[in-house]
């Protein structure tokens, strides 16, 4: 089992200070400051070897972007190889910097493209979505409902898609963690100290096995939960884009508004995070990421090779 510390808990606080004091807010009725959001993300990826490729989203008269990432050109183009996506969105409501919701999984995802690309595996897509937020919540307006859709149209399989949704707030007060149905606390923790693995029934599968893995990776705890979308935040992300697509995708969350009182607010700020078990965040889904490729056999990697 290897517990080696890859993650950078410096790095992704660096990130998420930037979007939320030198950017700010970045909703959707603002397309120049998420272009300016867009190419800090661009200028990251870069410094990291990767190529950068934009998919246009349109909405309203404006025109908005997902950025795609990987290790080769061409990105958007049909791949006779399937793939793996790791998402995340950037931006936000206008009431909030965003330090969790979403600027955590922004950052969370930089690292991750940091340590995976060194593996030069070309399946893996990170990708940067936008328009997640209201009005565009839950709708076809999506970008990561465009870019699913894209995938569907070009005939590309997908293993498997994974959405960083508020990676960063965790709480060791007792009955700090709250659930959408009364009872659940008596199957779940009280104590909002854990990272959980959310995707639907059909998921399932998908979601235990990156569980398994992220224990085997990280000494952070792991819940997870697959169930119907009537469950209040079950498919509260981008991963319902890749739900709708047929695809199996789940979300990697600290739970949003069931345990952070800053959801949404002003209040959610960069010195309300853990940067320190946000970085355990990254090792676990690291590790189980390149875990699930190598039962793919498609890494060239020994089953005990570490992250």
């Amino acid at each position: 089992m290897s517990l080696e510390r890859c993650a950078n808990s410096d790095k992704i606080k660096d990130v998420v200070e930037y979007l939320c004091y030198e950017i700010g807010p970045r909703p959707i009725s603002n397309p120049k400051i998420l272009l300016r959001t867009r190419d800090f993300i661009v200028e990251r990826l870069e410094e990291l070897g990767l190529f950068v490729e934009f998919q246009r989203v349109l909405y309203k008269g404006n025109e908005y972007f997902n950025i795609v990432s990987g290790i080769r050109p061409s990105l958007l183009a049909n791949s006779a190889c399937p793939l793996f996506v790791i998402g995340a969105h950037y931006d936000t409501v206008s009431t909030t910097p965003g330090a969790d919701d979403n600027s955590s999984g922004v950052s969370g995802l930089l690292e991750l493209a940091r340590i995976l690309s060194q593996k030069g595996n070309e399946n893996l897509r990170f990708v940067f979505f936008c328009n997640e937020e209201p009005p565009c919540y839950r709708t076809k307006n999506m970008g990561s409902y465009w870019y699913a859709k894209h995938l569907k149209k070009i005939g590309q399989s997908l293993l498997g898609m994974v959405c960083l949704e508020m990676i960063g707030y965790f709480s060791d007060r007792p009955k700090s963690q709250s659930y959408p149905f009364p009872l659940m606390d008596r199957i779940y923790p009280q104590r909002g100290n854990f990272i959980a693995i959310v995707g639907n029934i059909k998921s399932r599968d998908f979601t235990l096995s990156l569980k398994k893995a992220f224990k085997k990776h990280s000494y952070l705890p792991v819940e997870s939960l697959n169930a119907p979308s009537f469950v209040i935040g079950i498919d509260f992300s981008d991963h319902w884009s890749f739900n709708k697509m047929g695809y199996f995708a789940t979300m990697i969350t600290d739970t949003a508004f069931y345990r952070n009182p800053h959801y949404h607010r002003p209040t959610d700020l960069p010195h309300t995070l853990d940067y320190k078990r946000a970085a355990m965040v990254i090792d676990g889904l690291a590790g189980a990421i390149i875990e699930f490729l190598q039962k793919k056999h498609l890494m060239g990697f020994s089953p005990d090779a570490r992250i």
